[in-house]
C-alpha cells in the first residue's frame, strides 16, 4: 500500500489534477464571458441575436455535454487540452447564458422603467443597476455550475486528456486489486470534494456578505 501511496504516484495525481483546475478555470472564465452575453441577448433582445442566442441555449443545454466534448476533439483541429476547454465553454456558456437570463428577468421592470426615466441608457442601466442586483440572485446557481464544470472534466479522460481522472485511469493499470482501484478513486474523489466544498463555502460567505450590504 505504501508503494501506491509514493511520492511518485502521489506528484502524479496531483499534476493531473492541476490540469483539471487549469482547464475548469479557463472554462469558467470563458464561459461566463460568453454566457452573460448570451443571456443578456436573450433576455434583453426580440430581434435575430435574442432568437439566435435562445436556439443556441436551448439547442446545447439539452445535449450530452461529453457529446460536445466527442465532437470538438475528433473534428476540430486542437491540441486535446485546448479542444477541451472549446467543449466545456460551448456547453457551459449555454447553461451560464440560461442562468444570467432567468437572474435578469427576477428584477422588476420597474427597475429599467426608473434608470430610464433618469436618462440611463440601456447599457448603463444593465452595468450599474440591473446586473447588480441579479448577481445576487444568481450565485447559487452559477456556484453549481462552477462546481459542475470542475466534475465534468472528469470526462475529458476518455478523449485521451491526462486530467486527475485519466491519471487514475492509469494508475489503475498499475494497480489493479479492488482495494488500489478502490483507494486510487477514493483519493481523486477526495480532491473533487475538498476544491468543490471550498468554492460552496466562498461563494456561499459571498453572498451572505452582499445580502447584508442591502
Amino acid at each position: 500500500m505504501g508503494e501506491l501511496f509514493s511520492f511518485t504516484n502521489l506528484k502524479f495525481i496531483l499534476q493531473g489534477f492541476g490540469l483539471t483546475l487549469y482547464i475548469a478555470l479557463v472554462t469558467i472564465i470563458l464561459s461566463m464571458i460568453f454566457g452573460t452575453i448570451l443571456g443578456i441577448l436573450r433576455s434583453t433582445s426580440k430581434g435575430v441575436a435574442g432568437k439566435l442566442s435562445a436556439l443556441y441555449i436551448e439547442i446545447v443545454r439539452n445535449t450530452p455535454a461529453l457529446l460536445w466534448i466527442l465532437v470538438t476533439r475528433f473534428i476540430v483541429n486542437m491540441k486535446p487540452v485546448n479542444a477541451g476547454i472549446l467543449a466545456l465553454t460551448l456547453f457551459t456558456s449555454a447553461i451560464i447564458g440560461e442562468i444570467v437570463r432567468g437572474g435578469l428577468n427576477s428584477i422588476k421592470k420597474g427597475q429599467w422603467e426608473a434608470a430610464h426615466s433618469q436618462g440611463f441608457t440601456n447599457i448603463q442601466t444593465l452595468r450599474y443597476i440591473i446586473i447588480p442586483q441579479a448577481f445576487k440572485n444568481m450565485i447559487p446557481a452559477l456556484v453549481s455550475q462552477y462546481i459542475t464544470v470542475i466534475k465534468d472534466t472528469s470526462f475529458l479522460w476518455g478523449v485521451g486528456i491526462e486530467e486527475v481522472t485519466g491519471k487514475g485511469m492509469i494508475l489503475m493499470g498499475m494497480y489493479a486489486s479492488t482495494t488500489q482501484v478502490f483507494l486510487i478513486f477514493g483519493t481523486i474523489a477526495l480532491l473533487y470534494f475538498v476544491v468543490n466544498y471550498i468554492l460552496s463555502l466562498t461563494f456561499r460567505a459571498q453572498q451572505q456578505r452582499l445580502i447584508l450590504q442591502v
